[in-house]
């Protein structure tokens, strides 16, 4: 479905839905009456919030399949005891402990500007009032790593790099997260790695 430029927003999401509910809704209306009186996704999906990779798309998710969050470039902070406002925490539990999903997904991408953000920062920037900078540095591990092992490398090579890694540290994060932790020992979960490519089309999962 394409939309003329010129329209304006509201009209734009009004015509949105009405594709959705004759293109979508009404061909499979029973799915949608059970899906209204409770949700069983399989998948919990973190996600970037950059609007080229949406991930029901990219996976082909239905309506109920897949419970999503979305942030700055896929990133999960390590378990923090006095933070109970964090909205990745309240995600992750609510996928774990309530609707007991089966597989977190941390998916990266390429050509992501919060990671290219991250691998941008003066080494010596210390006192940042900058939200983006701030919650980017949630990575500054991952991007460590790849100065250490690739900084020679032109800027968007490293940060082709700093993706992949950025998603193996989110992964490694999960697993601070007591309730996370238990659902491993007990083989109810698993947590999955990945990394789409929109240059090329092309995407790459892993387990650990």
């Amino acid at each position: 479905m394409t939309i003329d430029k010129d329209v304006n927003a509201l009209e734009q999401l009004k015509y949105g839905f009405d594709h959705f509910k004759k293109e979508i809704y009404e061909k499979d209306v029973e799915r949608f009456e059970e899906l209204a009186l409770e949700q069983k996704p399989k998948f919990m999906v973190i996600a970037c919030a950059d609007s080229r990779v949406c991930p029901s798309t990219v996976f082909s998710f239905q309506p109920g399949e897949a419970f999503t969050f979305r942030n700055i470039a896929s990133l999960v902070p390590p378990y923090c005891e006095k933070k109970r406002n964090s909205g990745v925490g309240a995600a992750l539990e609510y996928a774990v402990k309530i609707i007991k999903v089966e597989n977190i997904v941390v998916v990266g991408h390429s050509r992501c500007g919060g990671i290219r953000g991250l691998m941008s920062i003066p080494e010596d920037s210390h006192n940042c009032d900058d939200f983006i900078e701030d919650w980017v540095k949630i990575g500054w591990s991952a991007r460590e790593v790849v100065k250490k092992e690739h900084g020679t490398l032109p800027l968007p090579d490293q940060c082709s790099y700093c993706e992949k890694a950025a998603v193996n540290l989110s992964l490694d994060n999960l697993m601070t997260y007591p309730f996370v932790k238990e659902a491993l020992e007990t083989n109810s979960i698993k947590l999955i790695g990945g990394h789409y490519d929109f240059v090329n089309c092309d995407i790459t999962v892993w387990e650990i």
